[in-house]
């Protein structure tokens, strides 16, 4: 195992698989709550103020498209860039390019609201890309959301091949 390859961070950051792809660990969680009646109607029950996670996706893995009831923010930190397709309510889309080179595009940090249906992808061979990413509210398994391909493909019929790449059958 060489030093700052997917293997090493994997091992040396603790990380386990993820449901939607790729690999986490949680970082942080706050030890203080947002109680349900002071919370938008879309969450079930209280929030943490909020958590973050280191994740990593190799290259020919996929984050698969899911969604999110708090807004998260991507924070690049190794590797190559990782390419975020994002479908948007009301049916537009965008690309978001995080990582360490503005010239081509990148950005260090990205925004992801919340409702937003997004999947991620390392266009680099034979690489990958280690993120953070932080929500606020913080993460509850209760607010996430895995795209059925199905139903992505009749709200967004112009990006069926994306939408086959990046969700299970």
């Amino acid at each position: 195992m060489t030093p700052y390859d997917a293997d090493y961070w994997i091992k040396a950051l603790g990380l386990k698989p993820h449901p939607e792809g790729g690999f986490y660990c949680e970082v942080y969680r706050s030890t203080e709550n947002i109680q349900r009646p002071a919370l938008p109607s879309r969450y079930s029950g209280d929030r943490v103020f909020s958590t973050s996670i280191y994740f990593l996706l190799r290259s020919g893995e996929v984050s698969r498209f899911h969604r999110l009831r708090s807004d998260e923010v991507w924070h690049f930190y190794e590797g190559s860039a990782v390419v975020v397709h994002v479908l948007k309510p009301g049916g537009s889309s965008e690309i978001i390019q995080i990582g360490r080179e503005p010239s081509r595009g990148e950005s260090f940090q990205a925004v992801l609201r919340a409702g937003w249906w997004f999947g991620a992808e390392i266009p680099d061979s034979a690489s990958y890309a280690l993120v953070g990413c932080t929500l606020a509210p913080g993460f509850d398994f209760a607010d996430f959301e895995l795209a059925r391909r199905e139903d992505l493909l009749k709200d967004f019929p112009v990006h069926g091949a994306i939408i086959e790449r990046l969700t299970l059958p």
